[in-house]
């Protein structure tokens, strides 16, 4: 059974999409056995203390340096013994050193189609403001591997959505988290976690 140590900053609707999951039965070989968040204040971690979730705060603002605050949070990963690291709505970029500790054992999960409106600047409604702007017709949510450069790991899984004439950037949010992001996401741990997903180069096959 593998350790999932999920990473929050603010509400954690996606991590509360994990926990349903679990409590369905459909993330195999897998438990969130640790929540660590960068904001002391994050709903997130009162739904990880409802379903009996360890949590750990490792609060940005007491930071200078963007180095030590990676350092801190890559030990309470450690020390958590994560097999898996699952970024969910985690607002703060950390540097070459939680890649170093955990290769190819961290995913995210970005509101739009990589490699389409993602990368720096591109989160929560920024995204969905440079999908209408853009005039697509479709957009989505996709899970990746976090490697040093934003969002531009290994694609696990994507899902997409029509985009509606008179969609605004909230209602798009909303309908990229339920009908995308929260499906893909459990569905990306439970292949991590079965052992489904190689990787090959800059690509993923799902096995």
């Amino acid at each position: 059974m593998m350790n999932i140590a999920v990473l929050v900053s603010g509400g954690g609707t996606n991590l509360q999409a994990l926990i349903d999951a679990q409590n369905r039965g459909e993330i195999k070989n897998g438990k969130i056995t640790c929540v660590v968040s960068s904001n002391p204040d994050a709903y997130a971690l009162e739904r990880a203390e409802n379903n009996n979730i360890a949590t750990k705060i490792v609060n940005r603002k007491d930071y200078d340096d963007r180095a030590a605050y990676t350092a801190d949070v890559r030990d309470a990963l450690l020390d958590a013994k994560a097999d898996l690291v699952v970024y969910a709505g985690f607002m703060t970029i950390l540097d070459e050193q939680i890649v170093e500790a955990f290769p190819n054992k961290m995913m995210n999960v970005h509101p739009a189609l990589i490699p389409s409106f993602c990368g720096k600047g591109f989160y929560g409604l920024h995204v969905h403001d440079a999908v209408l702007a853009s005039g697509v017709k479709l957009t989505g949510a996709t899970v990746h591997f976090v490697t040093e450069d934003c969002d531009a790991g290994p694609i696990i899984i994507q899902k997409a959505i029509d985009v509606k004439n008179d969609d605004t950037s909230q209602t798009l949010q909303k309908r990229v988290m339920e009908e995308c992001e929260w499906k893909i996401l459990p569905k990306a741990v439970s292949l991590f976690c079965e052992g489904r997903i190689k990787i090959i180069g800059n690509k993923t096959e799902i096995i």
